[in-house]
């Protein structure tokens, strides 16, 4: 079981759930962070580090937002060519720069 961000983090990005993350697994997007279901290791200190309450567990996240989260790391991005997968960890591949359409269209 991984980790969802859900709407309560588009446009706030505290970013405190990314400094507790002992495995580097939250992405940035433009206007929200990700958490990659592969590289969590389910630990829920993000969970616990955020002050917006924007993280649960996936199988009790809003499905839409559940269905996004994987969409951000599974589908190409708008302007980029491949899927983001599994990159290994945020802090070498920075910002993204990006969100989802989901998210975009908020």
């Amino acid at each position: 079981m991984a980790y969802v961000i859900g709407a309560s983090c588009v446009d706030i990005m505290d970013q405190s759930c990314m400094e507790e993350c002992p495995v580097d697994c939250i992405y940035e997007g433009e206007r929200k962070l990700y958490i990659n279901p592969v590289e969590c290791i389910d630990c829920g200190a993000c969970e616990v580090a955020c002050p917006e309450q924007a993280i649960t567990v996936d199988r009790t996240a809003d499905p839409e937002f559940r269905e996004d989260n994987r969409r951000f790391f599974t589908e190409p991005l708008p302007g980029r060519d491949s899927a983001l997968g599994s990159p290994g960890g945020a802090t070498p591949l920075g910002p993204v720069g990006v969100d989802t359409p989901m998210v975009s269209g908020l």
